[in-house]
């Protein structure tokens, strides 16, 4: 199954690896721009521009409601960003991942029902160093 990306008027189909590779081809120039150090808000913001600009659907701090028993709660979580509404992305700016924020991204798949979600810590040097791909 792929994604479609529109360019104007050409629709091409990614595949979830390809997506991925491009969310984090994006993601790079986003950190390589800034550098490290800053609101995980600004490259969030940065990073919803760059997709945006590359002919992705991109929802910022989309509500995850959470159902328990006969009631919904449609401001418990948020995610940082959802691409093309396949792909989420947990942005963290911060010494080192922990398991609590593996455990966050996980909980945001399961309740969204999504497949694929991106842990990026825009702290590290090297941005690859902090990426972690997360399949549920």
């Amino acid at each position: 199954m792929g994604i479609t990306r529109r360019d104007g008027e050409t629709e091409k189909k990614l595949l979830e690896s390809e997506l991925t590779d491009l969310i984090i081809g994006k993601a790079i120039v986003v950190h390589s721009t800034l550098g490290p150090g800053l609101l995980e808000s600004v490259y969030e913001a940065c990073l919803a521009y760059e997709l945006s600009e590359a002919g992705l659907h991109v929802e910022r701090q989309k509500v995850l409601p959470v159902r328990y028993k006969n009631i919904n709660l449609d401001d418990g979580l948020r995610m940082d960003l959802v691409v093309e509404n396949r792909i989420i992305l947990e942005l963290k700016c911060v010494d080192t991942i922990l398991p609590v924020h593996e455990a966050q991204l996980q909980t945001y798949l399961k309740l969204s029902g999504l497949r694929v979600g991106l842990l990026m810590n825009f702290y590290t040097k090297y941005l690859k160093e902090g990426i972690k791909r997360i399949i549920f």
